[in-house]
């Protein structure tokens, strides 16, 4: 099946949209194909503030009609407690709050945008949204990152590019609780890093510390710009620490 046939069978749904390439291009192409569609942006407390931007823009630019719905994941403890099945309850509770949005507003089908390269058995919370019957048109068609990246390039979105992105709770270690103040610490410290020029990269919260993971390709700049990486990021932790072992960024 193809996407065509898929709206074709399909033509009326709720989109769960995140900004980032994959739903971005999903909800170009059903609002393309002429479909009901509406976007559902969830705004938790491990988004940060440039996701909800882009996808308020990406929805004004398309006029895509769009609903921003505040959630407090902090509230569960199974979710702060930050076990190995965090993922699993973190996507239990956004979806939930999903199906109860959409519903209201007389959706039968909730559509996610996984794609056919993202792995389900390293995804935990792939499985809540399987147990919740939501959908997921561009895995169920077969469409790769490279494809959906490609698609977008030549639909002109801006999103097409746009470095694949996980929420901020991955920067805490499996086991540390996840708190407020630690978010804002990483969030605040990527902002600071994405402004001086650097893409694609991680900070990761170690014992007090922050490690930097980039691209092979930017290491150069690692050591050209030390200083004002030090003076940006140290505000935040006590230490400031480089991975040696390039990040491997997605297609």
């Amino acid at each position: 099946m193809d996407l065509k046939t898929f709206f074709k069978e399909n033509p009326r749904f709720a989109i769960a949209f995140s900004g980032g390439v994959d739903s971005a291009y999903l909800l170009y192409a059903a609002s393309e194909a002429g479909c009901d569609v509406k976007a559902y942006y969830v705004n938790t407390n491990f988004q940060p503030q440039f996701e909800l931007d882009d996808a308020k823009k990406f929805a004004y630019l398309t006029q895509a009609p769009m609903m921003i719905e505040k959630l407090d994941v902090m509230s569960c403890p199974k979710i702060v407690g930050n076990g190995a099945d965090r993922c699993y309850h973190c996507k239990r509770a956004i979806y939930t709050r999903l199906w109860e949005l959409v519903r209201a507003d007389g959706f039968d089908m909730l559509c996610d945008g996984t794609n056919a390269t993202d792995d389900a058995s390293v995804r935990a919370g792939m499985s809540a949204l399987s147990e919740l019957g939501v959908r997921s048109p561009l895995r169920e068609c077969g469409l790769p990152k490279s494809a959906v990246r490609r698609l977008s390039c030549e639909a002109g979105l801006f999103t097409h590019d746009k470095p694949s992105y996980a929420c901020l709770a991955t920067r805490i270690p499996t086991g540390t609780e996840i708190t407020e103040e630690l978010l804002q610490k990483v969030e605040q410290s990527e902002h600071a890093l994405h402004g001086l020029g650097f893409s694609d990269f991680r900070i990761r919260y170690l014992d007090g510390s922050a490690k930097i993971q980039i691209p092979e390709s930017q290491f150069k700049m690692i050591v050209d710009k030390r200083k004002k990486i030090i003076d940006a990021v140290s505000p935040y932790f006590e230490h400031v620490l480089v991975d040696l072992m390039p990040r491997k960024t997605e297609v």
